[in-house]
């Protein structure tokens, strides 16, 4: 965010790193307006309270992304289980919406962690599926994400894109075997929760 500014796009539709900001800041640091974030009819309090979190300057925006959910949030306490993968994929969001974006190295703990993350989002991500749908890792490791009809669609790639992939990010760099109907199918879901 602080390098590409507060204008720069993302992947996140037509907001802005000042929107994406502005929503971690209300995720974290507002209780009143963080169901709104999941909950369609609680969406437009929600949105009119991101609106005026992002009117305010952007180094304080960033600086209370920086600084992470305050103690008596939460969401400081949960903050490994709940942040691992927010601020990852928004963190690409991010990267990503730029051209010449290229998947960053990350060690293999990192890697190991997103991998444990990846199955979990990918039940959510691809519960749609007509077709079984199995992650697999550059190792040959793999896990079934979903369960349905006799075909099968084998994405493969390291555990970062799968995840992003499994979260509703087309920007990634994986490859997908099956029978062509049933890949495009796959790709084509919409992977939102």
């Amino acid at each position: 965010m602080v390098e590409f500014g507060p204008d720069a796009p993302t992947l996140c539709g037509e907001w802005t790193n000042r929107d994406l900001a502005a929503h971690l800041i209300v995720r974290e640091r507002r209780l009143d307006a963080a169901p709104g974030i999941m909950l369609s009819p609680l969406a437009g309090h929600t949105e009119s309270v991101r609106k005026a979190a992002a009117a305010r300057p952007w180094e304080e925006i960033l600086d209370d992304v920086r600084s992470g959910p305050p103690r008596w949030s939460p969401m400081y306490w949960l903050d490994a289980q709940v942040n691992t993968t927010e601020m990852f994929v928004h963190h690409e969001d991010v990267r990503r919406a730029h051209l010449n974006w290229a998947p960053r190295p990350l060690s293999e703990g990192r890697q190991a962690q997103l991998w444990k993350y990846a199955r979990q989002i990918g039940k959510m991500g691809y519960r749609k599926a007509a077709v079984e749908v199995i992650f697999e890792l550059p190792s040959g490791e793999s896990a079934v994400v979903h369960k349905s009809g006799s075909r099968s669609v084998v994405l493969q790639g390291e555990p970062a894109e799968l995840l992003l992939h499994a979260f509703g990010r087309n920007e990634v760099k994986i490859e997908a075997k099956g029978e062509l109907a049933d890949v495009q199918s796959v790709m084509a879901l919409d992977r939102s929760f």
